[in-house]
């Protein structure tokens, strides 16, 4: 096994490699996720058999950046990697503070941000065990998640929203259920769900970025249900397909669900 020195010199030049022929600000953005802590996470990461090599950023969030990556066997894997920085955190703080399963964490930023990460982390957890498609959790550590990668050779799988759609009424169905099923079987409303924080895979629309998603007990639950529900309609009714009523909808998500959410407090 390679050294620490050598495991930390690769990374750097891994990093140096991201930032080229980058502007500016996305220098400057690069350099605000790949801080030391975050390099040292990676590196456990690595020795821990996680990660073969980081390759190529796919996205840039609010919240982070993620990278392709691949394991040893060089199957392709997604590197979430949430910023420290103080306008992050100032983001995703009330969705922390309000959230019953973290109770308690408050203050610290690079506290509140590890929160966010191990908060997605078990979102995904919640949403693959309740048959949602979502990527597949795999690890996490202070500001960085492993996840399954959604793509192919070719990179990373479309957002919905650039996608031509040959049947918008199925996959307004199918995109729909990820908000009735999430909330009666997941027990949880995503808050922030949209054509893009959908990827399309193979004609198969996938539910991405679940950091903000919320516990079906949270005070604004229904709230944020209605927004969900709303967004969906308007992306989907702008597209052709036949949409159903949103306060419809609504009922049938609410009336229709299991109020007992006992895994909340988990």
């Amino acid at each position: 096994m390679a050294s620490y020195d050598e495991v930390y010199s690769y990374l750097e030049r891994r990093v140096d490699a991201l930032k080229t022929d980058r502007t500016g600000d996305e220098r400057q953005t690069e350099g605000e996720v790949f801080d030391k802590q975050t390099l040292l996470v990676i590196y456990d990461m690595m020795t821990g058999g996680l990660i073969e090599s980081v390759h190529y950023p796919i996205s840039t969030g609010k919240e982070g950046n993620v990278f392709y990556a691949t394991d040893e066997d060089g199957e392709g894997l997604a590197l979430k990697i949430f910023r420290t920085s103080t306008s992050t955190f100032k983001r995703i703080s009330g969705y922390i503070e309000g959230d019953p399963r973290f109770k308690g964490v408050t203050g610290n930023r690079r506290k509140m941000i590890y929160a966010w990460t191990n908060k997605e982390y078990r979102n995904l957890q919640r949403y693959f065990e309740a048959d949602i498609p979502v990527p597949e959790p795999i690890a996490f550590d202070k500001n960085c998640l492993l996840m399954e990668f959604i793509g192919d050779d070719n990179g990373p799988s479309p957002q919905l929203k650039d996608v031509i759609l040959e049947d918008p009424t199925d996959m307004y169905d199918e995109v729909l259920s990820f908000i009735i099923d999430g909330y009666r079987d997941a027990h949880l409303v995503h808050g922030d769900l949209s054509e893009y924080n959908v990827l399309v895979q193979d004609g198969q629309p996938v539910l991405i970025d679940c950091g903000q998603a919320m516990t079906a007990d949270f005070h604004n639950a229904r709230d944020l249900l209605e927004r969900d529900i709303r967004n969906v309609n308007r992306f989907f009714g702008n597209r052709g397909a036949e949409i159903i009523d949103a306060a419809k909808v609504l009922e049938e998500t609410i009336n229709g669900s299991d109020d007992d959410d006992g895994e909340d407090e988990e």
